[in-house]
């Protein structure tokens, strides 16, 4: 009997990171990949995403070489609505970037930053593609800070979360 699997992974896992501004961050891997989720569903992912629910930023990084990459970036936009998730900013790191030859990377990028998104063109096995996604991380982490009222709990600990 098949087994319809809508999440790979609903377990987080935390680590420590410095960025590049020597901004110290948590690292919250949360979400793993996410196609649609059920009702009852829901209700337990509600439960696993209270870790992000205090980041001070969110990096979603989907497939791009994936064909129903926009769908699955859609799908979480939603998720993330109806989670009341969606004012915490977002990275979205197009991630393979290096199975796709250069026109396609670029349409992809364009297509994403008409949605409105913040992006990030990565590969993990060119490992110099990564720096820019730090950099942009650091970037937004540093102006959110600056922008908070020192009223606001989420920004009054040197370490930022990440999710």
């Amino acid at each position: 009997m098949r087994n319809n699997v809508c999440s790979q992974r609903l377990d987080p896992t935390s680590r420590r990171l410095r960025l590049p501004r020597d901004q110290e961050v948590i690292i919250n891997d949360t979400v793993g990949f996410i196609r649609a989720l059920p009702p009852d569903l829901l209700s337990a992912f509600r439960a696993t995403l209270e870790e992000i629910s205090g980041s001070s930023l969110l990096i979603h990084a989907v497939d791009v070489s994936n064909p129903r990459w926009t769908q699955q970036v859609q799908s979480v936009k939603r998720i993330l609505v109806e989670l009341k998730l969606a004012d915490i900013p977002v990275i979205l790191a197009l991630n393979k970037a290096d199975l796709l030859d250069d026109e396609e990377l670029a349409t992809a990028v364009r297509r994403a930053q008409a949605e409105g998104s913040e992006v990030v063109a990565i590969s993990a096995i060119r490992e110099a593609s990564l720096s820019p996604l730090l950099e942009r991380a650091g970037a937004i982490l540093a102006r959110n800070l600056a922008a908070q009222s020192a009223d606001d709990e989420r920004y009054r600990s040197p370490v930022s979360l990440i999710a």
